[in-house]
């Protein structure tokens, strides 16, 4: 169990850390946002902190999701078609942590038993779970009434993918259906991103605007859009909120999708 205090300057509200990106909801700062093994490291960590001003405690556990065309994710038992689960593969500890103010402690996620795994790319979500404390029994009276006294306490919960892959990807992106909606307080750009391939991809999405002359102005950018195996499609919309300064009535529209790395995967073009 790896433990150590954080300095306040890590606890930025940016959440950057190492200059790494990391995922925060509540009081629990999770850095990376995703793991991924392919072939490269058998052994990763996560990096947990708690930036709140209460001691938090947190369950850990595997859950498995799909992914909808909207992109939303529904809790799923039994894999779809085309979909296969990492958990049989993957061990971590400790499985539940006690965090103070200002602590931070190291998941160890670990790769085992791939020896026959085929080709193509397994996905489970790593949750962590707020666990409340309990109150002794007696400790909080009720008052006497009439009526029916009802205590709601919300469970707080957030989870990251883990994915393992195996032999090289094949997967490739195409974008279509390109749209632009310019009614309203910012105009908004819609469009599907249409994934083949045994593996999932996870990039940025960037609308540059071409003017007649040639001079280019990014007016849009959305950074970590995925697109999880076994879907085929997704259906994505974002406003541009970079395009007061061009005309959008004019000149051309460049959509690309490029991973985190910097690789392009795809571009396309629409006339305005």
């Amino acid at each position: 169990m790896i433990r150590k205090l954080l300095a306040p300057l890590l606890l930025l509200s940016t959440f950057i850390f190492s200059g790494i990106a990391t995922y925060a909801q509540g009081d629990l700062m999770i850095m990376p946002k995703r793991l991924v093994f392919d072939g490269t490291q058998r052994s990763q960590e996560i990096n947990l902190a708690n930036t709140g001003s209460d001691t938090a405690v947190y369950a850990i556990s595997f859950v498995n999701y799909k992914m909808t065309e909207k992109g939303n994710f529904e809790q799923v038992e039994e894999p779809e078609d085309g979909q296969r689960f990492a958990t049989n593969f993957l061990r971590y500890f400790p499985r539940r942590v006690s965090l103070a103010p200002n602590e931070a402690q190291t998941i160890r996620v670990q790769l085992t038993r791939t020896g026959n795994l085929e080709q193509g790319e397994y996905r489970s979500h790593m949750y962590f779970r707020a666990v409340e404390e309990q109150t002794a029994l007696g400790a909080e009276e009720a008052e006497e009434s009439e009526g029916i006294s009802i205590n709601i306490k919300t469970v707080f919960g957030i989870s990251i993918p883990i994915i393992v892959r195996e032999g090289e990807s094949t997967t490739k992106i195409d974008l279509t259906e390109i749209s632009l909606n310019n009614e309203g307080e910012s105009p908004k750009l819609s469009l599907v991103i249409n994934r083949s391939g045994n593996m999932s991809v996870y990039g940025n999405l960037t609308a540059t605007h071409i003017s007649p002359d040639g001079t280019e102005n990014e007016v849009g950018i959305v950074k970590g859009v995925s697109v999880y195996t076994p879907n085929k499609k997704r259906n994505f919309s974002f406003e541009l909120r970079n395009a007061d300064e061009v005309d959008l009535n004019g000149g051309v529209l460049k959509v690309s999708y490029s991973e985190e790395e910097g690789n392009n995967l795809s571009t396309t073009e629409i006339k305005l």
